[in-house]
């Protein structure tokens, strides 16, 4: 500290410096069921359902599905498909889509398999609010219940959604921690003192041989920060110098999806498929699904097996289990061969939307 520093003025010693903005290890009470919170930054434990709550796969069990009958394209769907398609591009003639020859409409079977995992998973963190005197619910109350004990309402199946819920009887009353319960602290701009050296004549009162005309020759200037009180209302408790903790469970119900389509035509793009949607024609939902077998899509059934072992792996160890449904889908997927003007071209018309993929079209205008 400078002399110029000292002739700023002393601080009051019984107003604090800040403190950490979150409570710091062990400064929590320790809440039976929830002993895994250590306190501090990035505390939240995740709670693995109890065995009891997710299903047990029975063995050897698998599903049959049933065979289908791949879908055709007639010309005149495939023609209409066209011209839309050349209605969405500007630069391109309809004269092409009007009068081209189809030579043969090839209809490919494509089928994707979707798995659905939908779960449950919890997770808890501390929260804190100001203390104004409101009700506490805490251990006086009772104990507070295992965060799988704790009742929620289930959302639709397979939406998505969080639910925050005050763990029953886990809140008590602190003085809070980054005042240290004066509802005040230093101001860090000024060190408490409420003022600080000019910036323009820097502590000095002259500038240039003048007298400074920005702190009228005192050198100093009132904290802008603090408006010269030197302490500010402390930004965690604001003021109330006490506060509320409690429990915060964190509920999390999410539908975890895996998809598959097998890569048969290479002169067609995959990404296409998932923005068309195809024809469900097998759904198969329980609790827990067993792998396809018997389908003739080979690759298909081992997919199927592969994808509802990793699903069951990866979340009944963190998440509930709370359905499982899959689903193939047969998306159409035609290949129109056609000539114009003495040349041989195609393009694929795709999905129950009857989406046109082409990689060149037969001639283009400009608008001038």
């Amino acid at each position: 500290m400078n002399e110029k520093d000292e002739d700023l003025g002393a601080f009051d010693p019984n107003i604090p410096e800040e403190g950490p903005s979150a409570p710091p290890p062990g400064w929590l009470d320790v809440v039976q069921g929830y002993d895994e919170h250590k306190g501090g930054e990035g505390d939240n434990p995740l709670y693995p359902p109890p065995p009891a709550y997710n299903p047990q796969p029975e063995l050897n069990r698998s599903t049959s599905v049933p065979h289908v009958r791949v879908p055709t394209v007639s010309e005149d769907v495939a023609r209409d498909a066209l011209l839309k398609f050349v209605e969405s591009k500007w630069r391109y003639s309809s004269k092409p889509a009007r009068n081209l020859t189809f030579k043969e409409l090839k209809p490919i079977t494509v089928y994707r398999y979707r798995l659905e995992t939908y779960t449950e998973t919890r997770t808890s963190t501390w929260q804190f609010e100001s203390y104004n005197n409101q009700m506490v619910d805490g251990p006086q109350n009772g104990m507070s219940p295992p965060p799988w004990d704790i009742p929620v309402s289930l959302p639709e199946r397979y939406t998505d959604k969080v639910e925050k819920i005050r763990v029953p009887h886990s809140s008590f009353v602190k003085a809070c921690h980054k005042c240290n319960g004066c509802g005040r602290t230093r101001c860090s701009a000024c060190f408490g003192r409420g003022q600080k050296n000019c910036p323009f004549c820097h502590g000095h009162g002259r500038s240039r041989n003048k007298r400074c005309t920005s702190c009228h020759g005192r050198g100093r200037k009132r904290c802008l920060h603090c408006h010269g009180m030197g302490y500010k209302t402390c930004s965690v408790c604001h003021g109330s110098t006490n506060l509320l903790h409690f429990i915060q469970l964190t509920v999390t119900w999410k539908n975890n999806v895996s998809d598959f389509i097998p890569d048969r035509q290479p002169d067609f793009p995959d990404k296409k498929f998932e923005k068309v949607s195809g024809d469900p024609f097998f759904v198969d939902e329980s609790v827990l699904v067993y792998p396809i077998q018997g389908f003739p899509d080979e690759e298909i059934c081992g997919v199927s097996n592969k994808l509802i072992n990793e699903h069951l792996n990866r979340f009944s160890s963190t998440s509930r289990i709370l359905q499982q449904r899959q689903t193939i889908e047969l998306i159409p997927l035609t290949q129109a061969f056609y000539t114009y003007n003495g040349k041989d071209n195609n393009f694929f018309v795709y999905g129950t939307e009857n989406q046109v993929f082409m990689a060149k079209y037969p001639t283009a205008c400009s608008i001038l």
